[in-house]
């Protein structure tokens, strides 16, 4: 499943995805419609925007920016790059770095194409064993300016590779093809026309050139399958698009993997069907890039997707957020219903005799816990959130947020599961304060702890951060802020909530504003700095500085305040499934 031949072809994916960004108007080289219905996915990169758009869009700018040109170099440089341990191999050069990356200005199709259904008779004689496994990804690019620049780039990363393969010319579909045969398998690649393409299976590579060329006209299409259809309103318009036909998994998985358990038992418990695609879109809206993407399918209770809850108006977490944090992100789920959903998936994938384990389990872990594991888990309410109070966003500053419904009960359960690990416990009003030892408990011999982590229980949460001063830091500013009701008060977060539905599963918010990205660079800078050192004992700290990143050493902190400000999303559920959206500006 890998176009070994052109790193060029990932390095095209990776860096679209990085600078997210398209042209709406421009045409794939292999639209939806031109696609077999027997595609199980694709991602449709549309190629750079237009200069203009560029100028208008923050992400971009930023990238464009002349302060951010030794990042971008960096970025490139990375991912181009091979490993240094690997000296048998020859480093492009910056200047061949950005030649290449001009491929990007064009678009590409990534996709896969599910196995053909084996045709059986009454008399027919059982189908034998594959020589190898069905591997249907193909690749699609538009050449067009760049063919030579993309034939340049080819070779040169396959002078790379330490076995050179066997190539040979074959024609397929009445076109002249290069099959390329590597100990790891056969690829095949063709530039004809205004396109190029590749994939690992001939047949794949005969259906998309009989599409390219319109050959194939009274064929099944992929956009007139339902999923597609279901999924299309959110895809329409997309610069960089991408669509998965959810059951279609169930294909590329071996009925029974390495350890022998059978999947699709499993994967039958767990509602699979009931999803039909997971889709997406980015699209450049003014200043904003924007990402749109859902889960779709049928939400009826019993299926996977009451994993997520019916939503609230306003997370109860919200109430612990001030005014001077930095981020906040949250997420809801129906652990009831995940558990549900596991005990299912477990029991299916064992064999009759020994489906009974499962209650075996249930009954060590309610020995364990002191209650029912069901008990435990209607303790907790299924909200999860973190913030981070931090402008240099130090992890230590970073609180975890655990929704809970009874304090009392709580604490007697969080008790009995760290046992000799609790380290003290005290109370200052309604908050009770606990010290975990994460590297060793208390014996009969004496204390014995280590590494300690630190929790504060409130009537409402279980809070947690590696400082004990942290928790109590945010429940002194959470005292403050409640006056003025927290980021709620902030016009920018009253704006992005308002273009949400009322309830929701998930909500987020960055303000790249309060950042302190000097202190930000200084300390990734010192993080890497001490981790080079420790690679080598008897280096020096100015050989140890050398081998800090360009990426973090070149970096200018000061072009990011410039272009990044405000970053929000939210996730919420309908009958049609679950919903994502998120934008930065």
């Amino acid at each position: 499943m890998k176009f070994t031949h052109p790193r060029i072809v990932a390095f095209a994916v990776i860096v679209s995805l990085l600078l997210l960004s398209g042209r709406a108007a421009a045409q794939a080289p292999l639209e939806p419609a031109q696609m077999p219905s027997r595609t199980s996915f694709y991602l449709i990169w549309r190629g750079t925007p237009p200069s203009e758009a560029r100028k208008t869009n923050s992400l971009l700018a930023l990238w464009d920016d002349a302060d951010f040109a030794p990042v971008r170099s960096a970025m490139f440089e990375n991912m181009m790059n091979t490993s240094e341990k690997d000296a048998s191999k020859q480093k492009l050069t910056r200047e061949e770095i950005e030649k290449y990356s001009a491929l990007l200005e064009n678009a590409l199709v990534l996709g896969y194409i599910s196995k053909p259904e084996a045709k059986m008779t009454a008399s027919a004689v059982p189908p034998k064993p594959a020589e190898h496994p069905w591997n249907g990804l193909f690749l699609v690019y538009n050449r067009t300016g760049k063919e030579s620049l993309l034939s340049e780039a080819i070779l040169r990363m396959r002078s790379q590779e330490k076995e050179m393969p066997q190539l040979s010319q074959i024609v397929v579909a009445g076109v002249p093809v290069l099959k390329v045969e590597r100990p790891t398998g056969i690829t095949y690649w063709v530039e004809h026309g205004k396109y190029a393409a590749s994939a690992n299976e001939r047949s794949v590579l005969e259906e998309v050139l009989a599409r390219l060329e319109g050959k194939a006209p009274g064929a099944a299409s992929l956009a007139r399958l339902a999923a597609y259809q279901e999924a299309q309103p959110l895809l329409a318009g997309g610069l960089l698009e991408f669509f998965v036909r959810v059951p279609n998994l169930k294909s590329l998985i071996p009925d029974v993997n390495a350890s022998g358990l059978k999947v699709a038992p499993v994967l039958d418990a767990m509602k699979l069907e009931a999803v039909h695609s997971l889709c997406g879109r980015v699209v450049l809206d003014g200043s904003k890039t924007r990402f749109q993407g859902a889960l779709l399918g049928d939400a009826a209770p019993g299926t996977l997707f009451d994993l997520w809850s019916d939503g609230q108006r306003a997370p109860l977490s919200l109430s612990l957020v001030s005014p001077n944090d930095v981020s906040y992100s949250e997420t809801q789920f129906n652990l009831p219903a995940f558990y549900d959903m596991l005990k299912r998936a477990f029991t299916a994938a064992l064999p009759p005799a020994q489906q009974g384990n499962a209650g075996m389990i249930e009954a060590v872990a309610q020995t364990r816990l002191g209650m029912p594991l069901t008990d435990a888990l209607g303790l907790l309410s299924g909200d999860f959130a973190s913030v981070q109070t931090s402008p240099a966003l130090d992890p230590q500053k970073a609180v975890y947020v655990l929704g809970i419904r009874k304090k009392p009960e709580t604490l007697k359960l969080l008790r009995t599961i760290f046992g000799d690990q609790l380290a003290s416990e005290r109370s200052e009003g309604d908050t009770t304060f606990l010290k975990i030892s994460l590297g060793g408990g208390q014996g009969s011999a004496g204390v014995v702890q280590w590494n300690f982590y630190h929790l504060a229980v409130t009537p409402d949460f279980v809070l947690g951060a590696s400082r004990a001063e942290t928790l109590q830091e945010l429940l002194a500013a959470r005292s403050a802020s409640s006056a003025v009701g927290g980021p709620g008060a902030a016009a920018r977060f009253q704006t992005a909530r308002a273009g949400y539905p009322e309830k929701l599963d998930g909500l987020n918010y960055f303000d790249f504003q309060k950042v302190d990205w000097r202190a930000l660079k200084d300390r990734w800078v010192e993080q890497a700095t001490k981790v080079s050192g420790k690679q080598g004992p008897g280096e020096s700290q100015k050989s140890a500085t050398a081998k800090v990143p360009n990426l973090l050493r070149d970096a200018n902190p000061q072009v990011f305040p410039r272009h990044l400000h405000f970053m929000a999303g939210a996730s919420w559920k309908d009958a049609r499934g679950i919903h994502f959206d998120q934008w930065l500006e």
